[in-house]
């Protein structure tokens, strides 16, 4: 059967989200507020972290899960749950189910990260891998639901859902009473809907912020519209928040509720995962970060106290190191060049000697002596420098100019 029923169109309110702040005692953590000093001194005002990154599955996801399958008749527990998802949502909905004794039926695509299916697994649930990308997975996973009358769980576009993950801002509310802005990241908006839903109720001047990653901003565009339109072809590195439409349940509320929303590049998304890492000591992923990117990129456009966001941590390791890796060269802390120097001994050691004189740490090294594009005399080197900033980079380029080397890139 479909997930779509005049059940999944109603509207969410406050007691709907107090009511599922009751359904998850002892099931959600409660999850830390962290503040951030450095932060705190860009926005000139008090800025406080909400670890869902430390939540149970390693995200906010496991709250809506959890709610709406504990909100299912008898019957339909006993025909299963099933849900399509690249990893937060799976996870959320796999523990969900295990905790209540309901069968769950995960379809992720091919290319999921091998510690998202593992652990997906290890919550109990069965996982069948189908499609290369999100939107053939879903399709499978409606088909299956069609196919033998298992409820299908939405990421975001369900009431229930919406109400389990807007416990998170009732718990803000109790952790930071003098809150003025709330920043969030937002996918089909199932997250910013909860929390504007139980905040707006309880505190109407506080202002919600919604960010979504610039190659897969559905809201601005459907806002502009008036009803949920569709990206083509969404692009970003935060799969957590890579939705190409807004749900039509999340949308109506956001639209009424979100005071705005704002987009940030994949340069600000790196930056942020590298701060929240080196100064807060906390493993989020790209969507989980987008809050902070919105901070670093616009500090003067937010009243604080301010509140954001960390919805998950499930960075799968290599794309860690590569998100890593492309912050600290949007930070000016990483370089990558590539030149060309005469073939002869000890050329390769002269060029060390000129980036040692210039402080330049050397991460790894790739020295190729034979190819189409170089003379008979020639060797081609390309190095990547840990480097202290932009200005640093380019004294780096100063110093291998001066020397005589030609930087090609």
């Amino acid at each position: 059967m479909s997930y779509r029923t005049a059940d999944s169109l109603r509207s969410v309110t406050l007691d709907d989200v107090r009511g599922a702040q009751k359904m998850l005692s002892g099931v959600a953590r409660v999850t830390a507020m962290e503040g951030s000093r450095h932060l705190s001194q860009l926005v000139g005002a008090p800025v406080h972290l909400k670890c869902e990154n430390l939540q149970r599955t390693g995200s906010f996801k496991l709250r809506g899960a959890y709610v709406r399958i504990a909100g299912l008749l008898p019957e339909e527990r006993a025909a299963g749950a099933v849900a399509a998802s690249a990893g937060n949502h799976a996870q959320g909905v796999a523990l969900a189910s295990s905790l209540l004794g309901v069968h769950a039926t995960l379809f992720m695509p091919k290319g999921a990260p091998l510690p998202k299916i593992s652990a997906t697994r290890d919550y109990g649930a069965e996982v069948r891998l189908h499609g290369q990308v999100v939107d053939e997975t879903l399709a499978a996973a409606q088909e299956y639901a069609d196919r033998t009358g298992a409820v299908f769980i939405h990421p975001f576009d369900h009431p229930d859902v919406i109400a389990g993950q807007g416990t998170v801002g009732l718990e803000i509310l109790e952790q930071c009473p003098k809150v003025r802005t709330i920043v969030v990241g937002m996918g089909g908006g199932g997250l910013a809907a909860g929390i504007a839903v139980g905040v707006k109720a309880l505190r109407p001047d506080v202002r919600i912020v919604g960010v979504q990653a610039e190659g897969a901003a559905c809201y601005p565009p459907s806002l502009a519209a008036g009803r949920p339109v569709s990206l083509l072809s969404p692009a970003t590195m935060a799969d957590g928040i890579k939705v190409g439409r807004p749900g039509v349940v999340p949308f109506g509320i956001v639209g009424e509720l979100v005071d705005e929303v704002r987009t940030v590049s994949e340069d600000q998304l790196s930056a942020a995962l590298l701060l929240c890492l080196e100064r807060a000591k906390l493993v989020v992923e790209p969507a989980g970060a987008s809050p902070v990117a919105a901070l670093l990129a616009a500090p003067d456009a937010f009243d604080g106290p301010v509140v954001a966001v960390l919805s998950g941590g499930n960075v799968d390791p290599v794309l860690m190191q590569r998100v890593l890796r492309h912050g600290m060269a949007a930070q000016g802390r990483y370089l990558a060049v590539r030149l060309r120097l005469t073939d002869r001994p000890g050329a390769l050691a002269t060029l060390l000697g000129v980036l040692s004189a210039v402080d330049a740490n050397v991460l790894d090294v790739s020295h190729v002596r034979t190819g189409p594009r170089l003379g008979l005399t020639e060797a081609e080197v390309e190095l990547h420098l840990e480097t202290k900033g932009p200005a640093h980079c380019a004294e780096v380029g100063r110093a291998l100019r001066d020397a005589g080397y030609t930087v090609i890139d």
